[in-house]
């Protein structure tokens, strides 16, 4: 008889950081980022969700030194008055809110409006970066590509480099990075071997993460996920290996599941280049979701994996990003951490970061911290 054994997983909560037997003055950090040959200055990225990214924010990322990705098949694509419809979702009640997701989500993809959304992200001279889903991307993509757009993501629940299904032929990304002129970078998955067979199939980056998000019930709905800590050093190790094999180094973007800058810093520590937000960003003064936030599969037809969110109005994307900031909570300055970590570790850069010892505790967050936590219990 075949057993099946369980091991143990981790999330953010159960890891700290060891200090490093050297320190580094935090401004003397490099947190520089790079698909392909595509450089940015901050390793963070803003989710391809409608509640995060338009043009507007897009371009704000850019401006930082990040990178907004663009859904193209949401509500930007579907409506020329995206704005106005997105309102209509913010001010639904929490009862009505799924429903007229699904209603507005009918509405078909529209080519002229993702060449249209594109081209206003480039004049202003920023990277442009779009989603898609496996199911649109080879109708898709040379459409967007052919628009201007720098970097395409594919992005699913969850995506292998094998999919069977009944079409003839489904989409093979071995074809499509030979096919488009610019970077690919594929996701969600979580373990080693299905992130390096994705690697092997010539892509430029892979996101990690399934159902972890603020505004994502996969792991409801469907029961499957891994905590963000072991699903990052899993795939950080298909990474590592298959550069030592090949030469070719290929990033991984840890999606999903961030609720401040320490989550950031652990994330980095555990093997992530970079790391893809939504909700700590939805809650900018220029995201276009007006303080909510709700994933790609919150409107599917048949099966919602996914709910509207509220996550108010915290402060500019500036200030979230590189503060100043004005909470103690960890949700502002998020650069800022992430390189006051660095130099409390003695990390240098990114790759050095991945060398931080990490360990098992639980009770990091709670230890000898009973006057905050009295404190917060009395206000509420």
């Amino acid at each position: 008889m075949q057993y099946k054994y369980l091991r143990q997983t981790y999330g953010f909560d159960d890891v700290a950081l060891v200090p490093g037997d050297i320190t580094i003055n935090p401004d003397q950090t490099d947190i520089g980022f790079t698909v392909d040959q595509i450089n940015f200055g901050i390793p963070i990225l803003a989710s391809a969700m409608d509640g995060v990214v338009d043009v507007r924010m897009a371009v704000a990322m850019g401006r930082l030194g990040g990178l907004g990705v663009l859904n193209l098949e949401g509500v930007q694509t579907r409506y020329e008055d995206a704005d106005s419809v997105l309102a209509d979702i913010a001010s639904a009640s929490v009862s009505e809110a799924t429903g007229l997701m699904q209603k507005v989500y009918a509405e078909p993809i529209k080519e002229k409006l993702v060449g249209d959304r594109i081209k206003a992200i480039k004049k202003e001279g920023i990277v442009c970066c779009g989603s898609l889903t496996p199911a649109n991307t080879k109708r898709m993509s040379p459409v967007a590509a052919e628009a201007g757009m720098d970097i395409l993501v594919v992005q699913s629940t969850v995506t292998t480099a094998r999919h069977i299904s009944k079409s003839y032929r489904g989409l093979i990304f071995s074809e499509l990075v030979k096919q488009l002129p610019i970077p690919v970078v594929v996701g969600n998955c979580v373990s080693y071997s299905a992130c390096r067979k994705l690697m092997e199939t010539g892509i430029h980056g892979v996101l990690v993460g399934v159902g972890p998000g603020a505004a994502c019930t996969t792991r409801e709905v469907l029961g499957v996920g891994v905590p963000q800590i072991t699903a990052t050093m899993d795939c950080a190790a298909a990474r590592d290996d298959y550069y030592r094999t090949t030469g070719r180094y290929v990033p991984i973007i840890t999606d999903g599941g961030f609720r401040n800058g320490g989550d950031i810093c652990k994330a980095v520590a555990c093997g992530a280049d970079a790391v893809m937000l939504g909700s700590m960003l939805a809650q900018a003064e220029e995201a276009p979701g007006r303080g909510n936030h709700w994933g790609m599969a919150t409107p599917h037809e048949a099966l919602p994996r996914g709910t509207r969110v509220s996550v108010g109005i915290k402060g500019s994307l500036k200030q979230i990003l590189l503060g100043p900031s004005s909470v103690t909570d960890g949700t502002q300055n998020l650069v800022g951490a992430l390189r006051t970590a660095m130099g409390v570790c003695g990390a240098r850069n990114i790759r050095e970061m991945h060398q931080t010892e990490v360990v098992i505790a639980p009770a990091i967050k709670t230890e000898g911290k009973h006057f905050q936590l009295a404190q917060r219990a009395a206000a509420c």
